[in-house]
């Protein structure tokens, strides 16, 4: 398979070329602004598939529409039908045009009139075609002030810089990078075209919010440093936000430094909140050091001793009864609390103990579920 990619260097190129990477067997050329006009002939004379993403949307001269949409889309598909009818090979085409194509303005105009040429040409030879109108599209490496409005908030945010808004209640739709790389290489792959389409491909899923809600979610991934509270980022739109946040940290940023709460016992250090999954922190105990000893009545909570030897002991606080028992960082053994029993940790071995915990609540001190009881 030798694959044709236009744009190579652009946002959307580098995504797809870093996928494609990731296969075998898949010959890439790569097409950018310093490619002649006889290495784009030659790459596409052996192309068994080709990713048209090249196009100007930020022109010093308007002109530049045309040239970067409306001609380079023909020049493309014009070739790509000369050879089919050559040659007989139907080589499919991708192209990303915009939403923007059905509105009267030089960028759309321009982009409609690129989509036009392709049509034709591919109804003359024969060839398969996949439009997609793309909106917005974000994620890693987009270029802030340029690809979207997420790529500029993130870049500002992750700087401490401010964000310009105009319309906090304006909508925006958007689609994360990796659905548009995954669209595409279905189809690459062989996956029919979606037949509700109607002439124009789409990648799902789309995500409307306002530009208000959008900053204020990134402005959250910041604060979460400090909080220690995470945003929900495990799933949809916030997860794709918060990778694509992440990725304008500049290295200098890659770490932070949380509190450490220490005294002669060891140490103990909350690592991360959820809002509504509990939190996860560590501790540590020197030799023959005890902690604990309460109870609770509805949290719960896990421990993982990865370092030193514990003992755990539990007493019901009603019948008395008792149990306990030693795990140690060679053994990955969850030891949870139950409400009703009162229990503590104990360093029985030689060196300083570790423990990881994860509790199901964030401590609330003012109502803490926490009462003494030593056993």
């Amino acid at each position: 398979m030798h694959v044709v990619i236009t744009g190579a260097n652009g946002f959307i190129g580098r995504n797809l070329r870093q996928h494609l990477s990731e296969r075998e067997g898949v010959d890439v050329s790569l097409v950018t602004r310093e490619t002649s006009e006889d290495e784009l002939q030659e790459a596409l004379s052996k192309a068994t598939f080709v990713f048209h993403l090249a196009g100007v949307n930020r022109p010093q001269n308007v002109s530049e529409f045309k040239e970067g949409n409306t001609d380079l889309t023909t020049k493309v598909s014009h070739i790509l039908a000369a050879r089919a009818r050559e040659t007989g090979d139907k080589v499919p085409l991708l192209i990303t045009s915009s939403t923007q194509a059905v509105a009267e303005n030089d960028y759309g105009i321009s982009k409609r009139n690129g989509e036009i040429a392709a049509q034709k040409a591919a109804n003359d030879a024969g060839f398969p075609l996949y439009i997609f109108r793309l909106p917005n599209v974000f994620g890693k490496w987009s270029r802030p002030n340029y690809n979207s409005a997420v790529a500029t908030f993130c870049h500002n945010v992750a700087r401490n810089e401010p964000i310009q808004i105009t319309r906090a209640d304006a909508d925006i739709t958007l689609v994360y990078i990796d659905d548009v790389v995954k669209r595409f290489l279905q189809l690459l792959d062989g996956a029919q075209p979606d037949p509700d389409a109607d002439g124009f491909e789409k990648v799902q899923p789309q995500y409307s919010i306002t530009v208000g809600k959008l900053a204020e979610t990134i402005r959250a991934f910041k604060a979460s440093r400090s909080s220690l509270v995470t945003e929900r980022v495990g799933a949809g739109l916030v997860r794709a936000l918060h990778s694509t946040y992440v990725s304008f940290l500049p290295p200098e940023e890659f770490s932070y430094t949380i509190p450490m709460h220490g005294d002669v016992r060891g140490v103990f250090v909350e690592m991360l909140k959820t809002p509504d999954c509990g939190q996860f922190s560590y501790f540590t105990a020197h030799p023959g050091i005890t902690r604990g000893g309460h109870y609770h009545h509805s949290k719960t909570e896990k421990f993982l001793v990865i370092k030193g030897k514990a003992c755990f002991k539990f007493r019901q606080i009603q019948t008395g009864e008792k149990y306990e028992l030693v795990t140690e960082g060679e053994k990955a053994e969850i030891v949870e609390t139950v409400p009703g029993w009162t229990h503590d940790i104990t360093n029985i071995g030689d060196t300083e103990m570790v423990v990881m915990l994860w509790a199901n609540e964030i401590f609330d001190r003012e109502n803490p579920d926490t009462f003494a009881c030593p056993l």
